[in-house]
């Protein structure tokens, strides 16, 4: 009896995206419509000493080998499946010598500690200095560039480890040492050489036009800059050391994933070589190409063909720090915000970008550092939940025994202003400090969950600051998008909802940074013309959160955003009577 072979099953395409923060690597594997499949993490080590904050290259590794594993394993996907591979990352600084091992950037001389973590202050000096020089290209930075950036860093390596300023054979970001270490092509990202590195991209697209070649050679570095601020030595070799080719976000490396990559001896990814790999993003823009088009259908459909859609929305990254993501089809000077950066996120668009250095790093700090918090861990682990949902409980029940008309207004006389790790944006000030108005004696739960509403209410005053000082220089945000981890937090969103009040939509996937980096792979392999037609066929809204109708509540925030405008002014003014004193 004859038999009939069954057809087989449609070849699945699958996407997977890596992203490096700064306390984990993680590994995101979607389907075609960017559906989340099954995501894992794996810790990496981190150094920290005053100003200096160190990671391991090597570590940093090792601990993506081991996240990709994971989630293959556990969204039941073979590396054979793999279509496409994206990498986001933190704007770290990374060291290696011509054979690609670490070199070390650490006063400890400690060779395993060769990358600068983004938050690293060490070079505020070199970055004043490098600022005082008035470049053409800082008018592309917000006017001035800050100690997270490349330029200071490099300066500072070179004034103060000469060693490894001989050895290094090339200067990366981080996630640029990752695209690289898995294909062996040492092409950059428009969208780190653009943001950290001072490259200008529209110069760059310039003269690839003019040329009309399809060639990747870097038309964007200013000779002139590095001249002047000591770092000539990087022009050397036609920017070998910092880039010597440069392409859009998604670009297909090399040929592909390397056999070395795909199965090393000891730490594998399990992928098959060849897949390909897109060049890289920075985590914060990586979330930014993973939701940004997440809006509702309806929203899509108004206006589909309006390419000025787009830049009504601003993106809020919430992790450890906040981006604050927003594009615009002209070139926007906004200062004290950084941008405008030619295609450093959505091709064709300039990018502006406001930040935070610390939002979830400030709530963490704020909630570890109190009396009451040990006990509230215990309690909030024996109900399996977080200590934040815990603290948005205690707070619901203040609320039910109080006379408060409104949650918000708990922290009437509780006031903070955030700048715990500096002021990004709008004020550009990495000296600012934070300060807490409103302290008493009391070490309860209760006053820690207040400090808490408080600290949270002043990270969303620094967001409308930002968003009010876009607006007034050009841009038109009327619609907000969040992701990362902190947008997971109902509280959190509301918050910013009620006290800039715009609605805020949430992507459907919450992974929106792997999806970002997930997109970059499928874009290299050729599934979509180009990222943003990837962008609108894998984002997907999810819940749309709406700010307070209730005028009181607008009065209020409207009251608490004076004095968090006012703290700041009292700083300055405390900080010049104590430059007088000491005169």
């Amino acid at each position: 009896m004859a038999t009939t072979a069954s057809p087989s099953p449609p070849s699945r395409s699958i996407f997977l995206g890596v992203d490096v923060g700064t306390g984990s690597a993680r590994a995101g594997l979607f389907d075609d419509s960017g559906k989340l499949l099954g995501s894992a993490s794996s810790p990496i080590q981190i150094w920290k000493d005053g100003n200096c904050v160190e990671q391991s290259s090597t570590d940093i590794w090792h601990a993506i080998c081991a996240a990709v594993k994971a989630a293959c394993s556990l969204a039941n996907v073979s590396g054979e499946e793999v279509s496409g591979l994206g990498f986001a990352a933190t704007c770290s600084l990374v060291a290696v010598d011509a054979d690609g091992s670490p070199v070390t950037v650490s006063w400890s001389g400690d060779a395993r500690r060769n990358v600068i973590v983004w938050m690293d202050h060490r070079a505020i000096k070199q970055a004043e200095r490098i600022n005082s020089c008035n470049s053409p290209v800082l008018q592309y930075c917000g006017g001035s560039l800050s100690p997270e950036m490349q330029p200071p860093k490099l300066l500072w390596v070179k004034e103060n480890l000469q060693e490894s300023w001989s050895m290094a054979f090339r200067w990366m970001d981080l996630s640029d040492w990752l695209s690289y270490r898995a294909t062996g092509d040492d092409t950059r990202s428009l969208c780190t050489t653009v943001c950290k590195w001072t490259y200008l991209g529209h110069a760059h697209m310039h003269q690839m036009n003019e040329k009309d070649s399809r060639d990747m050679e870097a038309c964007g570095w200013d000779d002139d800059f590095w001249e002047e601020i000591d770092l000539g030595d990087l022009v050397d070799g036609h920017h070998a050391k910092i880039g010597r080719s440069v392409a859009f976000p998604g670009h297909p490396l090399g040929s592909g994933l390397t056999r070395t990559a795909a199965k090393a001896r000891n730490f594998e990814l399990g992928l098959t070589a060849g897949i390909p790999v897109g060049s890289s993003l920075i985590d914060a823009h990586a979330g930014g190409v993973g939701v940004m088009e997440s809006v509702p259908v309806s929203d899509q459909n108004a206006k589909e063909d309006d390419k000025e859609t787009i830049c009504h929305r601003m993106v809020l990254v919430c992790g450890t720090s906040t981006c604050h993501m927003a594009v615009s089809q002209s070139k926007l000077f906004i200062p004290g915000v950084w941008g405008p950066f030619w295609s450093a996120m959505v091709p064709e668009y300039w990018l502006t970008e406001g930040g935070q250095s610390a939002t979830g790093a400030l709530l963490d700090y704020i909630v570890d550092n109190h009396v009451a918090a040990p006990l509230l861990a215990n309690r909030a682990a024996s109900r399996s939940i977080s200590l934040f949902e815990l603290l948005n409980k205690i707070l619901e029940s203040l609320l039910h025994d109080s006379k408060t008309p409104f949650l918000s207004a708990l922290t009437k006389d509780l006031h903070v202003l955030p700048d715990f790790h500096g002021n990004r944006s709008p004020i550009a000030d990495p000296k600012a400090k934070g300060m807490v108005s409103g302290l008493t004696l009391d070490t309860s739960e209760k006053q820690l969950a207040l400090l808490y509403l408080a600290t949270i209410q002043g990270i969303a005053y620094g967001t409308r600051h930002i968003v009010e000082h876009c607006n007034s220089h050009g841009h038109k945000i009327d619609t907000l998008l969040a992701c990362g981890g902190l947008a997971k937090n109902h509280l959190y969103i509301q918050e910013h909802a009620d006290i800039i009040g715009c609605p805020i939509t949430l992507p459907r996937e919450n992974e929106s940074v792997l999806l970002g980096a997930a997109i970059l792979g499928a874009v290299a392999a050729k599934k979509y013309p180009g990222l943003h037609d990837a962008m609108k066929a894998l984002n997907a809204t999810g819940q749309v959160i709406h700010p307070s109708t209730d005028p009181n509540v607008k009065k209020y925030h409207d009251a608490k955003y004076r004095i968090y405008r006012e703290l700041y002014e009292q700083q300055l003014s405390h900080r010049s009577i104590m430059k007088q004193a000491l005169a």
